[in-house]
């Protein structure tokens, strides 16, 4: 349903299907597992990496093991199906002393 509706303005019904698909991803089932994992890789090309990836990384550094397991297969398979697409996403670290995090060539096409 959602690799149907690419570029055809419906985002925010995909993204009602997102948040109502979201609490998916902890199920048991090999089955549900693969679908799940299947809908957010078509909700990934239809709302964008940007949008999968504030989803993502909220559970990267869960206490739990089990929670981050999840959360770190997801974001693994949209690093490799966008990687040059979440760049823009990533949060912005303050420079320190030893290290300086900015993006030069984004902030001036931004």
């Amino acid at each position: 349903m959602a690799l149907g509706s690419v570029g055809l303005g419906l985002e925010d019904a995909m993204q009602h299907c997102l948040n109502l698909l979201w609490p998916n991803i902890f199920e048991t089932s090999p089955h549900v597992i693969n679908a799940v994992m299947e809908a957010i890789e078509g909700m990934r090309c239809c709302l964008g990496p940007t949008a999968v990836l504030l989803y993502t990384l909220q559970g990267l550094f869960h206490p739990a093991r089990k929670v981050r397991e999840v959360y770190w297969k997801i974001y693994n398979n949209l690093y490799i199906g966008s990687q040059p697409a979440m760049v823009a996403a990533y949060p912005r670290i303050a420079d320190d002393v030893l290290n300086r995090y900015g993006r030069t060539e984004l902030d001036l096409f931004l």
